[in-house]
């Protein structure tokens, strides 16, 4: 199994250089509104925050995942290009229907240089749908 990098927060970090380099990688959760069950709701998955990544022909995003669990929600996969060979930040936009309580989302993306890397977990409390 190839080894799955995870994010360290980078303000502990000392070396710049480091703190880029987690960064840059590491895939963001961000919920965009209330969790209702049977509701859509918006979830971005942002790689880097405030570093941005190469996207050259052999050095580039591959993919994002987003993940519930142990269950792939959805993928989004590129090619080199894809932010017209400048640095920039892979964003992508999941659209989700929550079903249960709660949602342990995470994401995953993939360099073609530097591996797999793995968001922390993002807990969401769901709730019920109001009726009319």
């Amino acid at each position: 199994m190839p080894k799955v990098n995870t994010y360290v927060d980078i303000s502990e970090v000392e070396k710049e250089a480091k703190k880029d380099f987690i960064d840059r990688h590491s895939p963001f959760v961000h919920v965009e509104g209330e969790a209702v069950k049977g509701q859509k709701l918006k979830v971005k998955v942002k790689v880097g925050n405030e570093y941005s990544h190469p996207d050259d022909f052999d050095h580039y995003i591959a993919y994002v995942q987003l993940w519930d669990g142990d269950t792939l929600l959805g993928q989004a996969t590129f090619t080199p290009g894809t932010l017209g060979n400048e640095r920039g930040q892979v964003e992508v936009d999941f659209y989700i229907v929550p079903k249960a309580d709660k949602l342990k989302l995470n994401a995953m993306s993939y360099c073609t240089k530097h591996g797999l890397w793995q968001s922390e977990y993002v807990e969401v409390e769901v709730k019920e749908a109001v009726s009319a």
